[in-house]
């Protein structure tokens, strides 16, 4: 890979940095086919949490790399929309929990990133937006669909509409983000939320975020009967005689993902 790097962390967490400094960490076909492809890679790995975060302190994820795009067709852009796409869902429908290091900047393709994970951290340098109306076209990385459901459709109109960037600290009041820590520590923060779910039973964690997903994409009801499904078949593992044994005895779980 040459824009994205993959570690691996004793805990079982991994992080994706993507590292294209000189374009400010921006997206082009290479770089995104990259993020899906080390996706893909990871999660065959069986990780307790990602981490995805952008190289250096100024820049999470600039956008799309504009001098690549101006050049495309309408059918070389959709492509390269369809690829998008199919990354994110990576991020978004990954059977475990992925967590945003927001480290600076973070703009149209960068923002949408950012969306597709679970959890958002961003420094206090930060600076997200969505400036794709500004040049004739619009988000193409799933920000349309992912921003209403994340801050509601009347602040995501307002903000893909206008263009306008915005601080963390009004990031954080809408709900676009989780926190907000101070400059060069997104990825600490970051570190300490996945450390947390990694301490967790992670058949748990990962059935808890099947549920969760599900509540985008079914009524009420067969949510319900969805979670009641996934909360029996966890009666059925290692990991919750384990669990609820342990706090039985008073002692620390042990989980081993059976």
């Amino acid at each position: 890979m040459d824009f994205v790097r993959l570690e691996r962390e004793d805990n079982g967490v991994a992080i994706l940095t993507i590292d294209r400094q000189e374009k400010l960490n921006a997206l082009d076909m290479q770089v995104v086919e990259e993020i899906g492809q080390t996706l893909l890679e990871v999660e065959s790995e069986s990780p307790r949490a990602i981490i995805v975060t952008g190289a250096g302190e100024k820049s999470f994820v600039a956008g799309a790399d504009i001098s690549q795009m101006s050049s495309m067709s309408a059918l070389q852009a959709k492509r390269f929309a369809e690829i998008g796409h199919a990354a994110m869902a990576l991020l978004d429908r990954s059977p475990v929990p992925t967590i945003a290091a927001v480290n600076g900047y973070a703009f149209g393709g960068g923002l949408e990133i950012a969306l597709a994970c679970d959890i958002r951290v961003a420094s206090e340098n930060a600076l997200m937006g969505f400036p794709e109306v500004g040049l004739g076209i619009l988000p193409g990385m799933g920000g349309t669909q992912r921003a209403p459901r994340v801050v509601g459709p009347a602040i995501a109109k307002e903000l893909i509409f206008t263009g306008r960037r915005i601080k963390p600290d009004e990031a954080l009041r809408i709900g676009l983000v989780n926190r907000v820590v101070a400059r060069g520590e997104a990825l600490n923060a970051a570190r300490e939320i996945a450390a947390e779910i990694a301490a967790n039973g992670p058949l748990a964690v990962r059935f808890a975020k099947a549920c969760t997903n599900r509540a985008h994409d079914v009524d009420l009801i067969s949510g319900l009967e969805y979670e009641a499904d996934q909360f029996g078949l966890l009666f059925s593992t290692e990991d919750a005689r384990e669990g609820m044994g342990a706090f039985v005895e008073k002692r620390k779980a042990e989980f081993r993902g059976a």
